[in-house]
């Protein structure tokens, strides 16, 4: 891995062997560390079919940006390459949820740009249905009602809580993502940070990945420190690389909430040079994982290294998949020289 200098722009904005790259989209290509191999899930398109068929059923599709935002997203593209050993029914929870929770994220961005506390009602309507299982009100709690239901179909009573519970944190930070947009100024890079481990919504997804194994992962294992500690770098590793290819259309949108755009904040440096800072963490935090790992697996059982796997998925998985969204095209549009 290159070294970068924080405080200036004296980097070969190239690949490491010194072949000129052209775009930001193959600066990141050439610079990430991504020593997990590429894999989808051979259910993918029943699960497109059925992302929509469900968005239509709770009236989401009907929403205007709607059906042309789940077009650039692709959810169930993305359940595929981070889920790509699990059932049909379990891959279209995962597609379900993704796609949930794109609609539910931009309604968010929309509400919360005008008003943070026009977004609490919203917010506070999800936490109810999540934490004390009340009905919903809206057609957006409808569908998470039913999420939930899902949920609680194909996981244990224990498995089921923890999906509701790292929910309620995605939920959460929204609010403070809304609180952050509207006090730009008194935003910090570590605080940025914080609040993309809760907005990222990853780690919701890991209590799926306990439910697709034979059997039941130990307690012992779940709850463990290593365990608890890969589960919080993958997140981050995860939706960090999303950050990488998406800070080109954040930046035109304003948004501030993105890993590459925090260190150019702080650095007052180019997007190209922030990207490459931002790289520089990641690449940091899966090295961490690989290590943790490599010395957690001899005692896990085969639930146990089955769930971590889960978490590698998202790790490569939001990488294929963010440099090949249409929503994130413009990355491959922007030149690597400022």
């Amino acid at each position: 891995m290159s070294t970068l200098s924080t405080t200036h722009e004296e980097i070969a904005l190239g690949a490491p062997d010194g072949k000129p790259v052209s775009n930001l989209r193959d600066l990141i290509d050439t610079h990430l560390h991504m020593p997990f191999p590429f894999r989808h899930n051979p259910h993918e398109a029943e699960a497109a079919a059925g992302v929509e068929a469900w968005l239509d059923e709770w009236g989401l599709m009907a929403e205007p940006g709607v059906p042309a935002m789940i077009a650039r997203t692709r959810p169930a593209e993305l359940a595929s390459y981070t889920s790509p050993a699990l059932d049909l029914g379990l891959l279209q929870i995962v597609a379900h949820q993704i796609a949930y929770q794109f609609v539910f994220d931009d309604r968010a961005e929309s509400v919360g740009r005008c008003s943070p506390a026009a977004l609490v009602p919203m917010l506070c309507e999800s936490v109810a249905i999540l934490r004390d299982g009340r009905r919903p009100g809206t057609p957006l709690g409808a569908a998470l009602a039913d999420l939930y239901r899902q949920v609680r179909e194909r996981s244990t009573p224990a498995q089921a809580a923890r999906w509701a519970w790292k929910s309620c944190e995605y939920v959460h930070g929204l609010l403070y993502e809304a609180v952050a947009q509207a006090q730009p100024l008194l935003l910090r890079t570590r605080d940025c940070l914080s609040i993309r481990s809760l907005t990222a919504g990853v780690e919701p997804f890991y209590p799926l990945y306990e439910a697709a194994q034979p059997r039941e992962p130990a307690a012992a294992e779940v709850h463990h420190p290593v365990v608890r500690r890969l589960s919080r770098l993958s997140a981050d590793a995860a939706v960090w690389t999303a950050d990488l290819f998406s800070a080109v259309k954040e930046q035109r949108a304003g948004e501030l909430i993105n890993v590459a755009l925090a260190h150019q904040r702080e650095r007052g440096c180019s997007l190209q040079t922030a990207v490459l800072l931002a790289v520089q963490e990641i690449n940091s935090t899966i090295e961490e994982f690989e290590e943790l790992y490599a010395l957690i697996a001899p005692e896990l059982s085969p639930a146990g290294l089955g769930c971590v796997e889960g978490m590698i998925g998202w790790i490569r998985g939001c990488y294929d998949w963010s440099r090949t969204v249409p929503r994130y095209a413009d990355a491959a549009l922007v030149p690597v020289l400022p």
